[in-house]
């Protein structure tokens, strides 16, 4: 490391306190943090935070607050973060309203991961503004549709990295809208997601939502949809097919609920895991025997190369992944380990697959997750990209 940088990274795992949303903070903190940079997590926006214990969103910040700052401790940066309502007084926590737009001034770079924050004139001070793309193609359709808000954020930035990683090969077609992305993925801190190989494990998991309303587009006369649940209805008879069992910690009710059983899922809600960020969430990952997933039509359709947090968390813990291919087998290795799948025959293929050699594939998981997304890594490839 050349120079020593102040690192300024805005999220919203507060407003959003589930494992997987605040594993993606987590991780991109760790990655710096190993670097030796001196790295600061900020939730600073006018987003009221979702409170579990009164299953609501509210303007009090007690949980958000106690669960950044837990989290914080955990991973060894216990005085580096801030909570901000912004349109509310006195509720900035971690340090004073001053000295968070101190902190931008000072930064020598500020990224916007995920993009949850619109940026406000305090943001703009910082010297360099950098959005990480995390869950790409609908921005660069809504951009290519002429939506004005998209238009103004992104002009907002000084540099745009995706996970989209497939943008701009010539089966990808998502439209870049004039746009030089940058390329990037999820890191995944190795120390604090271990190697656990379990050769009694049994389930195939995954975790996340099986429908979700809204946010399909338009493109070019086609309709993209935003919720998985099209894509998951492709495969809802896959263990049908085979006697490996799967289970899905996935959100997910009434006749929804139904299908998945009468396709022989096993559906299991993911909350109360969810919220136990440092334990029961974890370990689901290290108990289960791999991961089989879908992804959202939009990448699909359009090969946008995203490949997901959760999926290399499987991969850290040494679980192969099942994953249906949005292009990402483009870039990093399949086969062994990794599977990117697009019919069905190919799925039953890669489940038998791993099961009839299951520590190989286990070691190769791990391995892969070593080589391409080791937190320390996937972070200084970001800066280099920068420049620094």
């Amino acid at each position: 490391m050349s120079k020593k940088l102040k690192i300024v990274i805005l999220g919203m795992m507060g407003r959003c306190p589930f494992g997987g949303q605040t594993w993606l903070y987590l991780n991109w903190l760790r990655g710096f943090q190993q670097l030796g940079h001196e790295v600061w997590y900020v939730e600073d926006d006018s987003v009221w935070p979702y409170d579990p214990r009164q299953n609501t969103v509210t303007d009090d910040c007690a949980y958000a607050v106690h669960h950044i700052q837990t989290c914080m401790e955990r991973i060894g940066i216990p005085n580096q973060w801030a909570f901000r309502l912004a349109d509310r007084k006195d509720t900035c926590f971690g340090m004073s309203d001053s000295n968070v737009d101190e902190l931008y001034r000072s930064c020598d770079v500020l990224l916007n991961v995920v993009g949850a924050t619109d940026l406000r004139e305090e943001h703009l001070q910082a010297r360099l503004r950098v959005y990480v793309e995390s869950d790409p193609v609908s921005a660069e359709l809504q951009l290519a549709n002429g939506d004005e808000h998209t238009r103004k954020e992104f002009a907002k930035y000084d540099r745009i990295f995706t996970y989209g990683e497939n943008y701009g090969a010539s089966d990808c077609d998502v439209p870049l809208n004039g746009i030089n992305y940058g390329k990037t993925r999820q890191p995944v801190d190795l120390d604090l997601w271990p190697m656990a190989y379990d050769p009694e494990a049994r389930f195939f998991t995954t975790i996340g939502n099986f429908r979700q309303n809204g946010n399909d587009i338009v493109f070019r006369g086609e309709l993209y949809f935003w919720s998985k649940h099209y894509e998951w209805e492709k495969f809802i008879e896959l263990p049908l097919s085979t006697p490996q069992p799967f289970e899905l910690a996935i959100n997910c009710e009434g006749e929804d609920r139904q299908r998945l059983q009468a396709g022989g899922w096993n559906p299991v809600s993911p909350l109360i895991m969810s919220l136990d960020v440092f334990g029961a969430y974890p370990d689901y990952f290290r108990q289960s025997r791999g991961e089989f997933t879908v992804a959202k039509d939009q990448n699909v359709r359009l090969r946008s190369g995203w490949f997901s947090e959760r999926d290399a968390c499987y991969l850290a813990s040494g679980k192969p992944v099942v994953a249906q291919d949005t292009g990402f087998g483009n870039i990093l290795p399949s086969g062994e380990g990794l599977f990117a799948f697009t019919t069905m025959e190919q799925a039953l293929a890669a489940i038998e697959s791993i099961n009839c050699d299951y520590r190989r594939h286990c070691e190769t998981a791990r391995a892969i997750a070593e080589e391409y997304f080791a937190a320390p890594r996937v972070a200084a490839k970001l800066l280099q990209d920068l420049g620094f």
